[in-house]
């Protein structure tokens, strides 16, 4: 293990968003992430915290207010959250409704083992069937 680093340290992965309202529509009411925190008028930028409560890990969408930081994903810009099951199609269905575009995957892996999503802001949310264990 690198010196420093733990399994408990909190991740955050910070993008920028130019709707707020259609990222928490997508990933709190559409995927069932809690709002952990949002703030409208924070010094810097405007911000909205999403994840799980109890994880070492969330996703903050910003958007800036005094300079123009549009999102410039790619294909392989992906959050990938590991189901340890099927998809269940209501919830693609949610994403989708909640604004959310069903899209083939750059990498067929995703393809095979999963469901990408394209969310508001043009990032690729991949739902994976398969289950993750960091051991060797």
């Amino acid at each position: 293990m690198t010196p420093g680093l733990s399994p408990t340290h909190q991740v955050r992965l910070a993008r920028p968003s130019l709707d707020l309202d259609a990222a928490q529509r997508f990933y709190a009411d559409g995927l069932g992430l809690r709002v952990l925190h949002r703030s409208s008028h924070d010094e810097f930028a405007p911000l909205l915290m999403l994840g799980l409560p109890g994880a070492a890990w969330h996703l903050e969408l910003t958007h800036a207010h005094h300079v123009h930081v549009p999102p410039t994903p790619t294909g392989e810009d992906l959050l990938v959250i590991y189901l340890d099951d099927p998809v269940p199609p209501e919830l693609i269905a949610r994403l989708e409704a909640h604004g959310g575009t069903r899209v083939p995957a750059l990498n067929l892996y995703w393809d095979r083992w999963g469901v990408t999503i394209r969310d508001p802001d043009g990032y690729r949310l991949v739902l994976c069937q398969r289950g993750w264990s960091n051991d060797p």
